[in-house]
């Protein structure tokens, strides 16, 4: 038998039930995995919430696991029986102890990495990953503008992109965080006011702004954000904490200095097989070097989902939400 979450209507945490069913035999391709630990990210709760439409109802949720490998079917080549993995994204459905998943998006875990690590690192690795070298090639020369450096996403790129040599200019929301953020390695923090902080971002750089604003905030401070950049510089909004961004003008761009835009998916940087393996490799080598740690700092037994969810939303992570099956 096998538990997993399941949702028949969005809402409130309260709409995830724990389902109870056998479990079942993989076909061509797939294998079934014995989950150890899950990953609970932002992208869930809006899938939950129904901010993010998922495609059908009722619907399995969590897109992050890691565990071993116990049964592959037809053809499964790059895998074996008792293989330790991890995997993001691919067909929802990480909110369980068990099930069947594609063999070819599975990641084989290094043994220094613990499996808490492992359901902590991949997603908002990869994540950070994608948005540093693919979505803006972050350099020595580069300035950058990273909001929720105090979270578990921005904790990666902040690190990761002083690693590269860029100036990195955090944002938190508070008061709190500054210290986390300062401790990922911002040359500066600033708390989040769309009043003020394109004049911070503008005296911190000696009036240069930022190359490429992180904005995962959204609809709350999408024009702060554009205000931020130099000219020609690049606006990534990808996350919508605050509801998703208003729409905007054109001409807008071109009046702030012929800016560019860009609503980047995790889903559309790692369809590509080879090159979610690549990113998942490079994010894998990042931590075996010290520059981007995990931490497993808030762990909830799958059956305290709502909780998990709850504490997510709530706004006091301090660290990744993991949930134990």
């Amino acid at each position: 038998m096998t538990a997993f979450v399941r949702i028949e209507q969005t809402g409130a945490p309260t709409v995830m039930k724990l389902v109870h069913e056998d479990s079942k035999t993989p076909g061509p391709g797939e294998v079934w995995i014995e989950h150890s630990a899950i990953g609970v990210n932002p992208l869930d709760v809006t899938q939950r919430s129904g901010q993010v439409p998922l495609k059908e109802l009722p619907s399995r949720l969590g897109l992050e696991g890691v565990g071993k490998v116990t049964a592959i079917g037809d053809g499964v080549s790059r895998v074996r029986i008792g293989d330790r993995v991890g995997y993001v994204l691919g067909p929802l459905g990480a909110y369980a102890t068990g099930r069947l998943y594609p063999a070819e998006r599975l990641i084989k875990l290094p043994e220094s990495l613990s499996d808490d690590d492992a359901a902590a690192l991949l997603l908002k690795g990869i994540t950070a990953e994608y948005l540093l070298s693919s979505v803006y090639p972050v350099d020595r020369n580069s300035r950058i503008v990273v909001y929720g450096a105090s979270g578990a996403v921005g904790q990666f790129m902040v690190s990761w992109a002083k690693h590269l040599g860029a100036q990195v200019i955090g944002v938190v929301s508070k008061e709190a965080s500054l210290e986390r953020a300062r401790s990922a390695g911002c040359d500066e923090v600033v708390i989040f006011n769309p009043k003020t902080l394109p004049e911070q971002v503008s005296e911190i750089t000696n009036g240069k702004k930022a190359d490429a604003v992180y904005d995962g905030l959204g609809r709350i401070s999408f024009e702060a954000s554009l205000n931020c950049l130099r000219p020609r510089g690049l606006m990534v909004s990808f996350g919508m904490t605050s509801g998703a961004p208003s729409p905007v003008e054109v001409s807008t761009l071109n009046s702030k200095g012929s800016l560019y835009l860009t609503r980047p998916s995790l889903a559309v940087y790692t369809a590509d097989i080879p090159e979610y393996q690549m990113r998942a490799a490079n994010v894998l080598r990042a931590y075996e070097d010290g520059i981007i740690k995990p931490v497993a700092r808030h762990k909830f037994a799958l059956e305290r989902v709502e909780d998990a969810h709850q504490h997510l939303e709530s706004g006091q992570s301090q660290g990744a939400v993991i949930l134990h099956p």
